[in-house]
């Protein structure tokens, strides 16, 4: 449940948004805002200085609060996808380990892998919780904690939930270790090898080296960099082709950003049910967003059961720890005895961790903090980019999450890209990677969420040379 003054300032951001309050008006006075909505000074001045500390606002010295012009970067976004509109099988994702094994390497300017810096994470709390468990629950930690997990920790996963407007017991959960084992588990339920999957194109490729991994094919959809995935080519695919499930990051996809309104969410949810197909929502982002308020699940508006959900807490809260889980409806029972059978339990002594910083507060109070820094973070890699890349390069503008999906000029061939800059010692992720038909030649994507110092700005000038130089 939201505090009095998290209300207030999400009142007061939508009434922003909706340019009620344009940029360089004053609001309404503490005192106004204490009368108008009646509630204390002290939660107006807690309001304002949330709306302060996430960029909406700035103080100005015995005059008030202004709304603050959020910069927008002058380069055009992409325009939405146009893939092979029939399935084909994942093939050579094996390469996406030498990305992946990068990240290993102190080295390397690390603007690849998807992986927040420890700046991000709440890394000292998390390590007093850890500490705090392993003195308090000694000889648990020691013993397996057997699906569907950690009683407490799917108390607090599914109290989260239904607070977001997602109702869901705690025994509908299973804990899995990171959101790609859930997805894993996921499309195991639903498919067999040479079925049809849907997916966003481009989508993470994490999601299509499970793909592969499971000898399945798959239809790439056109996506849009602000829309999300397109419902009426879904719709026409669905029409053409036997597909068994759909794939969708409907909130802060990676690596597009955008995150899809509750109208085009429903339908999507009325689009599966209509066809009888299962929809694996991954909403691993979703407490990411940039604004004040969480966007909703998909889940919402699943009345028939066919919304398999998977999440973690590895972009939000600590990557290591490995704890994600599955909502998996009536998949819920063949999905726990695939978790078993796959590596028999997901770590005690991490879920009584994350329980613990759920119940406490912590998490909630990290995410304060971290929606701001990861909307500076994606606005600073945004402005590096136009101010040392070409002409024609194109960047999305993400609503969450903190990646970026860039389009070079034609010219450039991101895959030789990526070699040159690895040998210089920067790591970026290809276009093609993110597709199963190897599209996106000359697009790249770009992890915002790293230690900002020279040795980064000076990379990406050097990357700059280098798309330039091609």
């Amino acid at each position: 449940m939201n505090l009095r003054y998290e209300n207030l300032a999400e009142h007061l951001y939508n009434a922003i948004v909706q340019n009620l309050y344009r940029p360089g008006e004053r609001l309404p006075s503490v005192r106004q805002l204490s009368r108008q909505h009646q509630v204390s000074t002290a939660t107006a001045v807690s309001a304002l200085r949330l709306l302060e500390d996430q960029g909406h606002l700035e103080a100005r010295q015995r005059s008030g609060y202004y709304v603050k012009p959020r910069p927008r970067s002058s380069l055009h976004e992409p325009t939405m996808s146009a893939p092979p509109r029939e399935p084909t099988l994942v093939t050579g994702q094996e390469w996406v380990l030498r990305l992946v094994k990068a990240t290993n390497d102190p080295k390397i300017v690390q603007l690849g892998a998807a992986v927040p810096a420890a700046a991000f994470l709440p890394t000292q709390k998390m390590a007093q919780m850890s500490a705090s468990v392993a003195r308090r629950y000694s000889q648990r930690i020691a013993n397996y904690e057997f699906p569907p997990g950690e009683p407490e920790l799917r108390r607090q996963i599914a109290r989260r939930m239904s607070e977001q407007g997602c109702p869901v017991d705690p025994d509908d959960i299973l804990i899995t270790n990171g959101c790609q084992e859930a997805l894993t588990l996921a499309l195991r339920a639903v498919t067999k090898p040479g079925d049809i999957v849907a997916v966003e194109s481009p989508t993470f490729y994490g999601l299509l080296q499970v793909i592969e991994s499971l000898s399945l094919r798959a239809i790439e959809i056109p996506t849009h960099p602000r829309d999300g995935i397109a419902l009426d080519a879904l719709q026409l695919a669905c029409e053409q082709w036997p597909i068994k499930a759909c794939i969708a990051v409907p909130n802060y996809s990676n690596p597009l950003g955008y995150c899809m309104s509750d109208e085009r969410k429903r339908a999507l949810v009325e689009l599966v049910n209509r066809h009888k197909i299962a929809l694996i929502e991954d909403d691993i982002y979703g407490d990411l967003g940039f604004g004040p308020q969480r966007p909703a699940m998909a889940k919402s508006w699943d009345s028939e059961g066919r919304v398999l959900y998977c999440s973690s807490f590895s972009k939000s809260l600590c990557p290591g720890l490995r704890v994600g889980w599955l909502v998996a409806g009536p998949y819920l029972e063949q999905t726990e005895y695939l978790k078993y059978v796959g590596n028999l339990a997901t770590p005690t002594h991490a879920q009584l961790t994350v329980a613990e910083m759920l119940a406490k507060g912590g998490y909630e109070r990290h995410l304060r903090q971290a929606r701001n820094q990861y909307r500076q973070a994606v606005d600073r890699m945004t402005a590096a980019i136009g101010a040392y890349f070409p002409l024609g390069t194109r960047v999305t503008q993400p609503e969450g999450g903190f990646v970026i999906w860039v389009e070079l000029p034609e010219t450039v061939d991101a895959t030789a890209l990526s070699r040159r800059a690895l040998e210089r010692g920067i790591s970026i992720a290809p276009g093609p990677m993110f597709s199963a038909t190897q599209k996106y030649r000359n697009f790249i994507r770009l992890n915002c969420a790293v230690d900002w110092d020279e040795r980064v700005n000076q990379a990406l000038v050097r990357l700059a040379q280098m798309v330039g130089g091609q």
